[in-house]
């Protein structure tokens, strides 16, 4: 993996050093009706974080992080074993392809021929349609330790798969580093023309998934001045609109609850809350900035995120039910974690002014994710 360093939007208590890193561990965490083997590495940077990674859907199981005295916590969404994983997935922590987010009616074209893709949302494809990258067994291709662990994976999807044209060929890198950081790098490459938009799709909690806290209180920002609009069905409807004076401003630090029930605002509406794409820049950008921070008051913890991708979609949990039962035996609700999934804005492929999802043979598509966590003091009631 190419070395890209953490971005932060702002600085933050760094979380104190415990313990130098530990070599990475690699076991079976269960096995696939077909007699397939899922394995789980575990990465821990001895400073308190440890990452949980699977082979299926190369997908973050767990994400233990210090607070601001030192207690460590699972902050994503996620299952204890394999079966739930494969009845309920709901896409925790999961890698999505071949093309993240929503294409309008399971359709677009390239070079003149209209391809039609597996729906599964409604009248439209998401994450990859019923059987995506989250849905597959990836292959780990190199487990590496030292002061950043490391686990790669790789999963070739076949020429049609899902209705995708070429044979694309994905790697997921996680890596830990020193400082607190998680960064996930995700290339593809094509032997034809294809589209492609891979992002991780993990559910964060900063006061802990076993909590029983939501995230209402967390304090969002996003440093986007427009988002995109979408109709009925969650489609784009290709305008850019200012995030000035909405429900969708979050260029200063607001808390997630604060307008997620403003129904004066048909978005809010039409999401259910929030579960729209942000315009962080107009396109991918050689280096990653930043695309979202958050922090929940009460535990300290904050989150960075940076992406070198142009769009980031913020979905509040708002379709949640409490029919998956988590790693704590906690039943998952609506609002009680959130997910930031920087990407390729939805529906690209069928609208022009988005850019280009197009992947050529002999290009390569990168997403570098990186996750940097912190802490910030207590706050103050003496004052």
């Amino acid at each position: 993996m190419r070395g890209v360093g953490p971005v932060t939007l702002c600085a933050g208590a760094l979380i104190p050093a415990l313990a130098q890193a530990a070599e990475p561990v690699r076991t079976v965490f269960g096995t696939l009706p077909d007699g397939r083997t899922v394995e789980e590495v575990t990465l821990t940077n001895g400073r308190g974080v440890t990452a949980r990674i699977l082979s299926w859907g190369a997908l973050l199981r767990t994400l233990d992080v210090p607070d601001r005295a030192g207690a460590t916590a699972d902050v994503v969404l996620g299952y204890g074993d394999l079966a739930d994983y494969l009845a309920k997935p709901n896409y925790f922590g999961a890698s999505i392809g071949r093309y993240a987010n929503r294409i309008r009616a399971g359709r677009f074209s390239l070079d003149g021929r209209t391809y039609r893709l597996a729906t599964n949302d409604g009248p439209n494809a998401l994450h990859g349609g019923a059987a995506g990258f989250d849905k597959r067994l990836w292959t780990i291709t190199a487990v590496t330790g030292g002061a950043a662990p490391a686990v790669s994976l790789r999963y070739v999807s076949p020429d049609a798969e899902a209705g995708y044209p070429g044979t694309l060929t994905a790697t997921a890198t996680y890596r830990l580093d020193e400082t607190g950081a998680l960064t996930v790098t995700y290339e593809a490459t094509t032997d034809r023309p294809t589209i492609v938009n891979l992002t991780n799709h993990s559910f964060f909690n900063l006061a802990g998934e076993g909590s029983g806290r939501s995230i209402l209180d967390h304090v969002l920002t996003i440093p986007a001045e427009r988002y995109t609009p979408v109709d009925a069905t969650l489609i784009p409807t290709g305008e850019h609109r200012p995030v000035a004076g909405t429900p969708f401003d979050f260029r200063t630090p607001t808390a997630i609850g604060a307008r997620i029930r403003d129904g004066r605002d048909e978005q809010i509406v039409r999401g259910r809350g929030y579960d729209h794409n942000w315009v962080v820049t107009d396109a991918p950008t050689a280096e990653p900035h930043p695309v979202a921070r958050v922090e929940d008051p009460e535990s300290g913890r904050i989150l960075e995120i940076a992406s070198n991708q142009p769009g980031v979609q913020f979905y509040a949990g708002n379709f949640l039910d409490a029919t998956a039962v988590g790693k704590s035996g906690l039943a998952y609700r609506q609002s009680d974690a959130f997910a930031l999934e920087p990407e390729l804005f939805p529906d690209t492929p069928n609208q022009p002014a988005f850019g280009s999802a197009r992947l050529d043979p002999g290009q390569t598509y990168r997403n570098v994710i990186t996750y940097r966590f912190s802490t910030s003091p207590a706050h103050r009631t003496d004052k």
